[in-house]
């Protein structure tokens, strides 16, 4: 299969981006550093390209009941223009995405992670036979921008005919930019306030450009996945995966189980009175090695204790981070243990999530 391109593809070369395959598309992984965009990020105001995050409208009588079958959160509570997380489990509670969910007056609208796209669809096509909706597949006629930082809003002023500082968080609206139609959210996977924009592919271009002229700092997605570790924001495919639970992943709180029936429910139950799986916690590493994806996590006499699923050292707290999967008797925080880097042990200590909280 050939690797897939967004539409900001070739202003990235341009600008010399570092390119990386990520989730079958060629993506920015940096432009000037991961350190300096973090930190933009972090003081002032970044933009991601997040095109290849998958986006699926949903229409007809039964788009509700297809989505509150499929996702662990509830969707008939939610309002109109709402954006709520949530997950997508299979029968055994086994995380097959984690995804956010769009409530509009008209229907319903979904971002899926980039390399779970195929998969999701897929799974949204077997759970919706004999119900009456209409899937449509957005991700390649709309490209998708993320501005996120604590100048983010500021900059956006003007720029979108409704003002989006008038958004609550996690709240979405339908608006124009230019003239045409696109989607503005209070949402972002950085720990910091911002907005994504949905927009015709036309004007994917346009919207970036604009932004750069008005000061926000071009970031990939190496400063992205630094400064989401930081908020202590789990990534499929290292803290998420079809063999863990939303319970041990500590994401409960996305989980209605008293909403009826829905995929995966059952298990989930059983998962809350599991005592012995292991829970996703959050580790701070002694010295400014990185404890990366797979590193042993050691208790008491070097026994086993669990394993990393993400770690790096992170440029806005000047720590090495690392969030991971531990037995109970390990979890609490201040448990003392030691990761195995390498070859090289080194202590860490178990501490509450996220590392970074960002000022209201």
């Amino acid at each position: 299969m050939s690797t897939l391109r967004t539409p900001l593809y070739q202003w990235h070369v341009d600008h010399k981006a570092r390119m990386v395959p990520f989730g079958g598309w060629e993506m920015p992984v940096q432009y000037s550093g991961i350190v300096a965009e973090h930190r933009a990020v972090r003081s002032s105001a970044g933009i991601f390209d997040i095109s290849h995050m998958a986006r699926v409208s949903f229409g007809g009588p039964d788009a509700l009941k297809l989505l509150d079958t499929i996702f662990t959160n509830s969707v008939a509570g939610m309002k109109d223009m709402q954006v709520r997380y949530g997950l997508v489990c299979n029968e055994a509670g086994g995380i097959l995405d984690d995804i956010l969910v769009y409530r509009w007056p008209y229907g319903f609208a979904a971002v899926i992670n980039a390399g779970n796209r195929e998969k999701i669809i897929a799974w949204l096509n077997e759970n919706k036979e004999g119900l009456d909706v209409k899937l449509e597949d957005q991700t390649f006629t709309t490209t998708m921008v993320a501005v996120q930082g604590p100048k983010a809003l500021e900059l956006c002023a003007g720029m979108f005919e409704t003002d989006p500082n008038q958004l609550k968080y996690y709240f979405a609206v339908p608006t124009r930019y230019k003239g045409k139609g696109c989607a503005v959210s209070r949402t972002g996977y950085t720990g910091e306030d911002g907005l994504e924009v949905m927009l015709p592919n036309s004007l994917g271009p346009v919207l970036w450009e604009e932004l750069v002229g008005r000061g926000a700092v071009p970031c990939g997605l190496g400063a992205r996945d630094t400064l989401r570790l930081e908020a202590g924001m789990p990534l499929y495919g290292h803290e998420l995966t079809e063999s863990i639970n939303p319970i041990q992943a500590g994401l409960g709180w996305a989980v209605k189980v008293d909403k009826g029936e829905f995929i995966g429910r059952a298990a989930i139950q059983d998962a809350l009175s599991n005592m012995q799986q292991r829970v996703r916690v959050g580790l701070e590493i002694a010295g400014t090695r990185a404890a990366r994806e797979g590193c042993a996590i050691l208790g008491l006499e070097d026994e086993p204790a669990g394993v990393v699923t993400s770690g790096s050292f992170c440029p806005w707290l000047e720590k090495s981070l690392a969030m991971g999967y531990v037995t109970p008797a390990y979890a609490s925080p201040g448990a003392a243990l030691d990761v195995d880097i390498r070859g090289t042990l080194a202590g860490a200590t178990v501490v509450p999530l996220p590392f970074y909280k960002r000022k209201k």
